[in-house]
């Protein structure tokens, strides 16, 4: 129990602006907070963003980046005498291979990727002008709460986040609460490997995000508004409130504001978040209670991904049957990323149950020759090519023991040896495991180790434990990563039989020592 008077929420801001964890700075921000200092200490080295300072770049790990030479970026940086480190994806898959610099600004060499053109007809239309009129907010408070949300409802629009949650569910159950003090927050904090839709979004589109989130204010009868965007988006930061700005007068009396991240891939996960509001490590709650009753201070808490938001302006504008209209199995469009071995990484509007072959087409083609594609980014494992016809959506997907997720559709193509590939996708979750549950923590390292060792000897028999140690992280852990981080070297050797057998010994080939 903290002593009276502490405030906990400010200590990760605090070190930010005192450079990061070192002890003189942990001493003057317990001084300041009141928080212990121990306490203090243990948040911080939670967040890589805060925890090691001395870093002056950080280099993007992603599965787009690996493709794209990121262990050789590394291996130059470190060879010129700069302290680098290797961290998971950047949100930058569509110009690999981005950099962070010493203050968290990015250095990318390459302009952002492509996106849909101006399209009127599309709910979110990243090529077009961004309206300033907040005419849908100003359609959701003459239609009323109720009619609006009958209207969500009638649009079918599922959570673009990753789990697909009907969105009507979770605004209902927020205005149904008896707590009258609630809380809408935007989850902007986009780390899945392969994704940066959100981004886009952000920098293209401010003000429909943030007329998606007065709307659902308004709705949930929520006074304040929170943004929580990763810490290497500050760009995004950037736009957003030159936006809020603009938008001041439309908003009445609803509060909004930001959040950076610090650097924890589980943040994404929308208890981690709250925690990390909250100013403690970002470890997910165990729910029931569900944000929606118990959230942000203990308050009912409306959770939304930015792409979700982003669509709620032009369904208070259009109706909910005009979106449900424009998917095909399942309601309305989808913001695709897609990246690696296609010729034009970007982000993509089209209908929801768009096939693999349909968005690289819009992407300009394939590079080479595809051999397997993870159509949701790390969590959503390997496809083969003979399922290029699948529908990229979330039912379909879900049948084949794979997942939508965000959609972050990393292509690639037959110079890739697809073991490899598996073990990049299992240093991201070990990395990012919080280590609250112990089958996530130890077995996501047991799975890197387990793959590096085959691809060190050739010999498949390293291998031979992975599908109880999966099991016993699907059964153990609290939240999706421990669920999800089995799934690439699982649909690897399911569809990559022939890449897992005994080959030839190739000592340490990726040039890092088991850990």
């Amino acid at each position: 129990m903290l002593p009276r008077g502490a405030n906990r929420e400010e200590i990760l801001d605090q070190l930010e602006a005192l450079g990061g964890l070192s002890p003189e700075n942990v001493r003057r921000v317990s001084r300041s907070s009141g928080v212990p200092e121990a306490d203090v200490y243990g948040v911080a080295t939670f967040y890589h963003l805060l925890s090691r300072p001395a870093v002056e770049r950080r280099v993007c790990q992603g599965l787009s980046c690996w493709l794209a030479g990121s262990e050789r970026t590394l291996a130059e940086l470190s060879e010129a005498g700069i302290a680098v480190e290797a961290v998971s994806c950047l949100g930058q898959c569509d110009r690999p291979t981005p950099q962070l610099g010493h203050r968290g600004e990015l250095l990318a060499p390459e302009p952002r990727g492509r996106v849909t053109p101006d399209d009127p007809a599309l709910p979110i239309n990243l090529g077009g002008a961004d309206a300033a009129d907040y005419r849908a907010l100003a359609a959701a408070r003459q239609m009323g709460a109720e009619a609006f949300l009958e209207q969500l409802e009638r649009s079918g629009l599922q959570g673009r986040g990753g789990a697909g949650f009907p969105a009507h569910i979770k605004w209902r159950s927020v205005r149904g609460q008896p707590v009258t003090e609630r809380t809408v927050v935007c989850n902007a904090d986009e780390g899945e490997p392969g994704t940066f839709k959100d981004r886009e979004i952000m920098l293209r589109r401010p003000h429909r995000l943030l007329e998606g989130l007065a709307i659902a204010a308004e709705v949930v009868q929520a006074a304040e508004i929170i943004i929580y965007i990763r810490g290497e988006f500050r760009e995004c930061r950037r736009s957003l409130e030159a936006a809020l700005a603009i938008a001041r007068p439309h908003l009445g009396e609803t509060t909004v504001r930001f959040v950076l991240g610090h650097g924890a891939y589980i943040c994404g996960e929308e208890t981690a978040l709250l925690e990390a509001l909250e100013g403690r490590r970002g470890m997910p709650r165990l729910k029931p209670p569900f944000p929606t009753e118990s959230g942000y201070q203990g308050r009912p808490t409306l959770v939304n991904n930015v792409e979700t938001l982003a669509c709620v302006s032009e369904i208070a504008l259009r109706g909910g049957d005009w979106f449900r209209a424009l998917g095909r199995r399942e309601a309305g469009t989808k913001l695709y990323c897609v990246s690696g071995h296609v010729r034009h990484a970007g982000v993509y509007e089209l209908p929801l149950g768009v096939t693999l072959d349909e968005l690289v087409a819009a992407a300009g083609g394939y590079h080479g020759r595809p051999m397997a594609f993870s159509p949701g980014g790390a969590s959503s494992g390997f496809l083969p090519m003979s399922s290029r016809d699948l529908p990229l959506d979330f039912r379909s997907l879900a049948e084949v023991g794979s997942m939508l997720g965000s959609a972050g559709v990393v292509v690639l193509n037959d110079t890739i040896d697809i073991a490899r590939a598996a073990w990049w996708q299992a240093i991201f979750f070990e990395d990012e495991s919080c280590g609250q549950c112990a089958p996530c923590r130890i077995g996501a390292r047991l799975t890197r180790r387990a793959i590096g060792r085959y691809l060190d000897s050739g010999d498949p028999s390293h291998l031979r434990h992975l599908a109880d140690i999966g099991w016993e992280m699907e059964e153990g852990s609290i939240c999706g990563l421990g669920v999800a981080a089995p799934i690439p070297i699982r649909s690897a050797m399911q569809h990559f039989p022939e890449s897992f057998r005994p080959r030839a010994h190739a000592p340490n080939p990726s040039g890092q020592e088991p850990r």
